[in-house]
């Protein structure tokens, strides 16, 4: 007799600690898929705590609380509603384990994760342990091969299931967007799929969590690797499907919904809004506020800002000198009329001039240099943190990728903020996403459809404008090539050799290869931000601040 079982992908945005809510999305979810006739419910990995929960998970009363919330869950189970598989922590012969549960008629059976990441954002050896390898657990006579994430980049966890005897793999996720995860997951699950000839389920959280952000875009392949069911990305989504067995004892998939997925510039796009949303709400800040110079950087980065919060939860100031162009003054006006948001201005140039006046004195025979420059932003930064201390505002800072690698942001001035929007942009995505946010829009934004960049902080030259007649290329080269050599540097790893090599100038490399290691104190010090690339700053790129091996260089 052959047996059909609904699962339902439950690709939810929990909150890391908050418990309560955890439990409450969860018992909800079930409840919405009782009410279509499923039989079984996937939550994503630590599901009951939220991912990841880093150290948290070394406070015993963290680990006790998530266990009570599990009992509550099997006591709920009893009422012969949809089974539920559920990621949490737990303690195992005095082991902190990552575990998955299979909760079932006041049942539970538990598995442990095997391979724990530690690399890029990863650090699960220096808190978990592992056992031995997961056997399959038994649902309404179904072999089930769970996974936990990790254990699905490996072949071996998935060959030791199918060969005990495990009839379809289910895999729970917390894996971070980055741009080339999505193809990645994919092909991966594929080659499990065609090493056990096994139907797979992978399902992912969403929502944003300090620097990383979950875009979800669960899926479920079938035993001949054909894509059934395919979430949508960036959005909380319950989505089911049946499988049926066949004479073999193995099982079939039956086609289920396929949404499109955003890929590219969207994705990148969709990171930074739903990153910074969560980031401002998890948190509970009122709303935000940032610096509007009229250039492409605040231009881009209160886009952002509105499409996450909206227009009422997002302030501009323009704090224009000497040095301020009349037409950056009317592009940041125009930023803040395409969005719909309050804009304050205050003149820094009477305060420059008493700061200046006061060091006079000191400086006495000393040329002027980017000392003065900073000064200013340094000003800003000040007025930005008094406003945002005394409104409750959060403030956001503006810097690229490409400046902050390089050194040319102001530290305790535009450095200033609780997020950096783009942290990790480099310049040529900050134009390219630009123009692609004035062309599109998408059910995940909060803001005004149409243009949100003014055209002329796109097409305009780029400047600072601490001084007259500034350009940005003045001292560094056209972002376009920088971008290339510090991507090279940055996310490939690359020796300098190869890279002048390819036709790159040799002391432009070696230059912004210097300028790239003596700038490492300022990122330590820098607000968090986005993850949208396989190394961003923080902790997929751990180099000394004190470093004396410029060998290279």
């Amino acid at each position: 007799m052959k047996k059909k079982v609904k699962i339902s992908l439950c690709q939810l945005n929990f909150h890391v600690g908050n418990l309560k809510n955890n439990f409450e999305k969860i018992v909800s979810a079930r409840e919405e898929v009782n009410k279509k006739g499923g039989n079984l419910c996937v939550f994503s990995e630590l599901s009951i705590t939220g991912y990841p929960p880093e150290d948290l998970v070394l406070r015993k009363t963290f680990i006790q609380s998530a266990e009570k919330i599990i009992d509550k869950l099997i006591e709920i189970s009893n009422d012969a509603g949809p089974a539920m598989i559920i990621g949490y922590p737990r303690f195992h012969d005095n082991k902190l384990m990552n575990s998955a549960a299979l909760i079932s008629d006041g049942k539970i059976s538990i598995i442990d994760k095997f391979h724990l990441p530690n690399y890029g954002v990863f650090d699960e050896e220096r808190v978990f342990n592992r056992d031995r390898m997961p056997g399959p657990i038994l649902f309404k006579g179904i072999r089930i091969g769970l996974m936990i994430c990790e254990d699905m980049w490996f072949p071996d966890v998935a060959e030791s299931l199918q060969e005990s005897g495990a009839q379809i793999l289910i895999v729970i996720n917390g894996s971070p967007f980055d741009q080339n995860k999505e193809d990645e997951r994919l092909s991966v699950a594929v080659s499990r799929v065609i090493e056990t000839n096994l139907p797979l389920v992978y399902v992912n959280q969403i929502g944003g969590q300090d620097e990383l952000v979950f875009d979800g875009g669960s899926f479920a392949l079938d035993a001949s690797s054909k894509l059934c069911l395919q979430s949508s990305a960036w959005k909380e989504e319950i989505n089911t499907i049946e499988i049926i067995s066949n004479n073999n004892y193995l099982f079939d998939i039956c086609p289920s919904i396929i949404n499109k997925i955003s890929v590219g510039l969207e994705s990148k796009y969709n990171a930074m809004v739903l990153g910074l949303r969560d980031y401002v709400n998890k948190n509970k800040f009122k709303g935000v506020l940032l610096g509007l110079s009229g250039g492409i950087d605040s231009a881009l980065a209160v886009a952002i800002a509105v499409d996450a919060l909206g227009s009422n939860k997002v302030r501009g100031i323009r704090m224009p000198s000497k040095y301020s162009s009349d037409g950056s003054l009317k592009d940041a006006e125009e930023s803040g009329k395409l969005l719909k948001i309050k804009i304050d201005t205050l003149n820094i140039e009477k305060i420059n001039e008493t700061y200046l006046g006061d060091l006079k004195d000191i400086f006495t025979g000393l040329d002027k240099d980017t000392t003065e420059e900073n000064i200013q932003s340094r000003i800003r930064g000040v007025i930005l943190m008094a406003i945002s201390n005394k409104f409750g505002e959060m403030l956001i800072s503006t810097g690229n990728k490409s400046e902050i690698s390089v050194g040319y942001t102001t530290i305790y001035g535009d450095m200033n903020g609780g997020f950096c929007a783009l942290k990790d942009a480099y310049k040529t995505d900050v134009y390219n996403l630009s123009k692609w946010r004035n062309e599109n829009y998408n059910d995940l934004f909060l803001g005004p459809r149409g243009m949100a960049i003014p055209l002329n902080s796109i097409h305009k030259e780029p400047s600072a404008e601490l001084d007259f007649n500034q350009r940005d290329q003045d001292s560094l080269p056209d972002y376009k090539i920088l971008d290339e050599i510090l991507i090279k540097i940055i996310e490939e790893e690359a020796p300098l050799e190869s890279i002048i090599s390819m036709g790159y100038d040799s002391k432009l490399v070696h230059k912004v290869y210097k300028l790239l290691l003596l700038s490492e104190y300022k990122r330590r010090q820098s607000a968090p931000g986005v993850k949208l690339t396989a190394r961003s700053f923080g902790k997929e790129r751990r180099y000394p601040i004190t470093n004396a091996f410029f060998n290279d260089a």
